[in-house]
């Protein structure tokens, strides 16, 4: 999949865990940990933008595209 979901690494500069952080934007830790992992086939702009808000950091911190 072209699209690289970083928000491990956003995670860990903020030092925010993923209990911390699935309670601060109203999703389950599961579903976190699938976004984290890529193995999600969409991200709610609403959900991105709560993730976004929480760990002070853009769309394009949390998500890149790679073209092979």
């Amino acid at each position: 999949m072209p699209i690289i979901v970083r928000l491990d690494v956003m995670m860990a500069r903020q030092k925010v865990s993923g209990k911390e952080l699935a309670q601060a934007i109203g999703v389950t830790e599961a579903n976190l940990s699938l976004l984290k992992r890529g193995h999600v086939k969409g991200i709610r702009f609403e959900t991105l933008s709560k993730i976004c808000v929480y760990l002070d950091c853009k769309p394009g911190d949390v998500l890149d595209f790679v073209d092979d």
